[in-house]
């Protein structure tokens, strides 16, 4: 068994969905909003908003917002390969999914590094998206094979400052 490190992480889930289908829910605003974001701005290298069915492409920026949690994220697309692989600056970290048919099925593989090691990172970054991750990689999967959605849009979390850490549906 390789050792756990603090800089790194990775998670995985099969879906019943070709590769073709999964990209564009993580590629596009119209997509990543479907089933993980409130909003999700992508702009060109000009600053352009991309249109919400457009393709991310390397070095365009993003502006992300969640449902029950009033923070955004910023941050820059790395890869884009427009078929199975995309990155992205998240977090003072880097994450990367790659997309990979496996007989009839697709594994996502979700690895986020670059994690800082000091204690605040540890915590936040590597144990608080460790899990926040894990619950949105099951809430694709049940988005693109039963149609439902389990995270929470209509009960507001976020006056409770420890919602993020105790509820497992934020």
């Amino acid at each position: 068994m390789n050792n756990l490190e603090w800089n790194s992480f990775t998670k995985k889930i099969y879906i019943h969905a070709s590769v073709e289908e999964l990209y564009p829910l993580w590629a596009t605003s119209q997509g990543i909003t479907s089933w993980f974001l409130k909003h999700a701005e992508y702009r060109d290298k000009h600053q352009k908003i991309r249109l919400p069915d457009e393709h991310i492409q390397e070095n365009d920026t993003y502006l992300w917002q969640w449902h029950n949690w009033d923070g955004k994220e910023e941050g820059k697309v790395i890869i884009a390969n427009g078929k199975d692989h995309i990155e992205i600056s998240f977090e003072s970290s880097k994450v990367s999914i790659q997309l990979s048919p496996k007989n009839t099925v697709t594994i996502i593989t979700l690895t986020q590094y670059d994690i800082p090691t000091d204690d605040e990172s540890k915590l936040k970054i590597h144990f608080g998206c460790s899990n926040g991750w894990t619950f949105w990689l099951a809430n694709l999967k049940a988005y693109v094979e039963h149609g439902i959605l389990l995270n929470e849009k209509e009960i507001d979390l976020t006056k409770n400052e420890l919602a993020g850490y105790e509820f497992v549906n934020m």
